[in-house]
Protein backbone atom coordinates (compact mmCIF):
# COMPACT_ATOMS: atom_id res chain seq x y z
CA UNK A 1 0.00 0.00 0.00
CA UNK A 2 1.38 3.37 -1.03
CA UNK A 3 2.20 6.14 1.43
CA UNK A 4 -0.32 8.90 0.78
CA UNK A 5 1.44 12.27 0.85
CA UNK A 6 0.06 15.79 0.89
CA UNK A 7 2.17 18.78 -0.19
CA UNK A 8 1.48 22.10 1.54
CA UNK A 9 3.51 25.02 0.20
CA UNK A 10 2.66 28.36 -1.35
CA UNK A 11 5.34 27.93 -4.02
CA UNK A 12 3.84 26.01 -6.94
CA UNK A 13 7.24 25.30 -8.48
CA UNK A 14 8.47 23.71 -5.27
CA UNK A 15 5.39 21.51 -5.01
CA UNK A 16 5.92 20.45 -8.60
CA UNK A 17 9.48 19.39 -7.87
CA UNK A 18 8.48 17.39 -4.80
CA UNK A 19 5.61 15.78 -6.71
CA UNK A 20 7.95 14.60 -9.47
CA UNK A 21 10.34 13.06 -6.94
CA UNK A 22 7.58 11.27 -5.06
CA UNK A 23 5.78 10.10 -8.20
CA UNK A 24 8.86 8.10 -9.21
CA UNK A 25 8.59 5.99 -6.03
CA UNK A 26 6.60 2.75 -6.15
CA UNK A 27 5.54 3.09 -2.52
CA UNK A 28 4.39 6.74 -2.55
CA UNK A 29 1.72 8.87 -4.14
CA UNK A 30 0.81 12.53 -3.84
CA UNK A 31 -2.91 12.51 -3.08
CA UNK A 32 -3.41 16.21 -2.30
CA UNK A 33 -1.83 19.66 -2.47
CA UNK A 34 -2.53 23.04 -0.90
CA UNK A 35 -1.04 26.52 -1.16
CA UNK A 36 -1.78 27.65 2.41
CA UNK A 37 -2.92 26.33 5.75
CA UNK A 38 -6.59 27.16 5.34
CA UNK A 39 -6.76 25.25 2.08
CA UNK A 40 -4.82 22.36 3.61
CA UNK A 41 -7.31 21.94 6.46
CA UNK A 42 -10.21 22.01 4.02
CA UNK A 43 -8.63 19.41 1.74
CA UNK A 44 -7.79 17.12 4.66
CA UNK A 45 -11.43 16.94 5.67
CA UNK A 46 -12.16 14.86 2.58
CA UNK A 47 -8.85 13.19 1.82
CA UNK A 48 -7.05 10.31 3.50
CA UNK A 49 -3.42 11.34 4.02
CA UNK A 50 -0.56 9.55 5.80
CA UNK A 51 2.17 12.20 5.73
CA UNK A 52 1.97 15.97 5.23
CA UNK A 53 5.00 17.88 3.96
CA UNK A 54 4.37 21.26 5.56
CA UNK A 55 5.90 24.61 4.67
CA UNK A 56 5.98 27.08 7.56
CA UNK A 57 5.81 30.52 5.99
CA UNK A 58 2.53 30.73 4.11
CA UNK A 59 -0.28 33.28 3.70
CA UNK A 60 -3.65 33.06 5.49
CA UNK A 61 -2.56 30.40 7.99
CA UNK A 62 1.07 29.50 8.60
CA UNK A 63 2.44 25.99 8.82
CA UNK A 64 2.87 26.02 12.60
CA UNK A 65 -0.78 26.73 13.37
CA UNK A 66 -1.87 24.39 10.60
CA UNK A 67 0.30 21.65 12.11
CA UNK A 68 -1.17 22.30 15.56
CA UNK A 69 -4.71 21.95 14.24
CA UNK A 70 -3.90 18.81 12.28
CA UNK A 71 -2.08 17.07 15.13
CA UNK A 72 -4.85 17.83 17.62
CA UNK A 73 -7.19 15.50 15.74
CA UNK A 74 -7.46 11.80 16.47
CA UNK A 75 -5.90 9.65 13.77
CA UNK A 76 -4.16 12.67 12.26
CA UNK A 77 -1.52 12.23 9.56
CA UNK A 78 2.12 12.72 10.49
CA UNK A 79 3.55 16.14 9.71
CA UNK A 80 7.06 16.81 8.43
CA UNK A 81 8.03 20.49 8.64
CA UNK A 82 9.98 21.95 5.72
CA UNK A 83 12.08 25.01 6.51
CA UNK A 84 14.44 27.18 4.50
CA UNK A 85 16.96 27.80 7.27
CA UNK A 86 18.44 25.38 9.78
CA UNK A 87 17.48 26.26 13.36
CA UNK A 88 14.57 28.34 12.12
CA UNK A 89 12.34 29.35 15.03
CA UNK A 90 9.41 28.09 12.94
CA UNK A 91 10.85 24.59 13.08
CA UNK A 92 11.04 24.88 16.87
CA UNK A 93 7.39 25.94 17.02
CA UNK A 94 6.44 23.20 14.58
CA UNK A 95 7.94 20.54 16.83
CA UNK A 96 6.03 21.93 19.79
CA UNK A 97 2.87 21.89 17.68
CA UNK A 98 3.18 18.15 17.12
CA UNK A 99 5.29 17.71 13.99
CA UNK A 100 7.31 14.51 13.82
CA UNK A 101 10.41 16.37 12.65
CA UNK A 102 11.79 18.96 10.29
CA UNK A 103 13.98 19.07 7.22
CA UNK A 104 15.53 21.75 5.06
CA UNK A 105 13.85 22.42 1.73
CA UNK A 106 17.09 21.81 -0.17
CA UNK A 107 17.48 18.32 1.31
CA UNK A 108 18.73 15.71 -1.20
CA UNK A 109 15.83 13.70 -2.68
CA UNK A 110 17.06 10.43 -1.16
CA UNK A 111 16.99 11.96 2.34
CA UNK A 112 13.51 13.39 1.81
CA UNK A 113 12.19 10.01 0.71
CA UNK A 114 13.82 8.28 3.66
CA UNK A 115 12.30 10.87 6.00
CA UNK A 116 8.81 10.33 4.62
CA UNK A 117 9.15 6.57 5.08
CA UNK A 118 10.47 7.01 8.62
CA UNK A 119 7.66 9.35 9.62
CA UNK A 120 5.10 7.00 8.12
CA UNK A 121 6.49 4.10 10.14
CA UNK A 122 6.16 6.12 13.36
CA UNK A 123 9.72 7.31 13.84
CA UNK A 124 10.96 10.87 14.22
CA UNK A 125 13.13 12.10 11.38
CA UNK A 126 15.17 14.63 13.31
CA UNK A 127 18.26 13.26 15.00
CA UNK A 128 17.91 13.80 18.76
CA UNK A 129 21.15 15.79 18.81
CA UNK A 130 19.81 18.11 16.11
CA UNK A 131 16.57 18.59 18.01
CA UNK A 132 18.51 19.33 21.18
CA UNK A 133 20.63 21.91 19.32
CA UNK A 134 17.45 23.53 18.03
CA UNK A 135 15.93 23.64 21.51
CA UNK A 136 19.13 24.89 23.11
CA UNK A 137 18.91 27.93 20.88
CA UNK A 138 15.25 28.67 21.41
CA UNK A 139 14.68 27.40 24.96
CA UNK A 140 14.70 31.02 26.27
CA UNK A 141 11.34 31.32 24.48
CA UNK A 142 9.91 28.86 27.02
CA UNK A 143 8.43 30.38 30.18
CA UNK A 144 10.53 29.74 33.26
CA UNK A 145 7.62 29.79 35.71
CA UNK A 146 5.12 27.03 36.37
CA UNK A 147 7.41 24.25 35.21
CA UNK A 148 6.74 22.12 38.28
CA UNK A 149 3.00 22.12 37.64
CA UNK A 150 3.53 21.39 33.94
CA UNK A 151 5.74 18.44 34.85
CA UNK A 152 3.02 17.06 37.11
CA UNK A 153 0.29 17.68 34.53
CA UNK A 154 2.35 15.95 31.83
CA UNK A 155 2.31 12.66 33.73
CA UNK A 156 6.07 12.46 34.23
CA UNK A 157 5.44 11.42 37.82
CA UNK A 158 3.91 8.20 36.48
CA UNK A 159 7.24 7.11 35.03
CA UNK A 160 9.38 4.57 36.84
CA UNK A 161 12.86 5.63 37.93
CA UNK A 162 14.37 3.74 34.99
CA UNK A 163 11.94 5.28 32.50
CA UNK A 164 12.69 8.75 33.82
CA UNK A 165 16.41 8.00 33.47
CA UNK A 166 15.91 6.90 29.88
CA UNK A 167 13.79 9.97 29.14
CA UNK A 168 16.54 12.29 30.36
CA UNK A 169 19.09 10.57 28.14
CA UNK A 170 16.77 10.77 25.13
CA UNK A 171 16.35 14.49 25.83
CA UNK A 172 20.13 14.91 25.99
CA UNK A 173 20.45 13.62 22.43
CA UNK A 174 21.51 10.01 22.96
CA UNK A 175 20.41 7.30 20.55
CA UNK A 176 18.96 4.00 21.77
CA UNK A 177 22.34 2.35 21.28
CA UNK A 178 24.14 5.03 23.27
CA UNK A 179 21.56 4.83 26.04
CA UNK A 180 21.96 1.04 26.14
CA UNK A 181 25.72 1.40 26.55
CA UNK A 182 25.35 4.09 29.22
CA UNK A 183 22.87 2.09 31.31
CA UNK A 184 24.33 -1.35 30.53
CA UNK A 185 21.06 -2.54 28.95
CA UNK A 186 20.21 -4.20 25.67
CA UNK A 187 19.09 -1.93 22.87
CA UNK A 188 15.80 -3.85 22.73
CA UNK A 189 15.19 -3.05 26.40
CA UNK A 190 15.85 0.63 25.80
CA UNK A 191 13.42 0.60 22.88
CA UNK A 192 10.80 -0.94 25.17
CA UNK A 193 11.36 1.78 27.78
CA UNK A 194 11.05 4.50 25.13
CA UNK A 195 7.79 2.95 23.93
CA UNK A 196 6.38 2.92 27.46
CA UNK A 197 7.43 6.55 27.97
CA UNK A 198 5.58 7.57 24.80
CA UNK A 199 2.48 5.68 25.90
CA UNK A 200 2.42 6.99 29.47
CA UNK A 201 3.01 10.60 28.41
CA UNK A 202 0.75 10.37 25.35
CA UNK A 203 3.52 11.54 23.01
CA UNK A 204 3.85 10.82 19.31
CA UNK A 205 7.61 10.23 19.09
CA UNK A 206 10.98 10.92 20.71
CA UNK A 207 11.08 14.45 19.30
CA UNK A 208 8.11 15.24 21.53
CA UNK A 209 9.96 13.65 24.46
CA UNK A 210 12.77 16.16 23.97
CA UNK A 211 10.38 19.10 23.71
CA UNK A 212 8.53 18.05 26.87
CA UNK A 213 11.78 17.66 28.79
CA UNK A 214 12.70 21.25 27.96
CA UNK A 215 9.22 22.64 28.65
CA UNK A 216 9.06 21.04 32.08
CA UNK A 217 12.64 21.99 32.98
CA UNK A 218 13.91 18.41 33.22
CA UNK A 219 16.67 19.41 30.81
CA UNK A 220 18.21 22.86 30.60
CA UNK A 221 19.78 24.62 27.61
CA UNK A 222 23.07 22.96 26.81
CA UNK A 223 21.62 19.49 27.21
CA UNK A 224 22.29 18.98 30.92
CA UNK A 225 19.79 17.39 33.26
CA UNK A 226 18.49 19.37 36.19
Amino acid sequence: MSIRVMLVDDQVLLRTGFRMVLAAQPDMEVVAEAGDGVEALEVLRGTDVDVVLMDVRMPKLDGVETTRRICSQAGAPKVLILTTFDLDEYAFSGLKAGASGFMLKDVPPAELLAAIRSVHSGDAVVAPSTTRRLLDRFSPMLPSTGRESRAADSGIDRLTDREREVMLLVAQGLSNGEIAARLVLSEATVKTHVGRILTKLDLRDRVQVVVLAYETGLVRAGGGAL
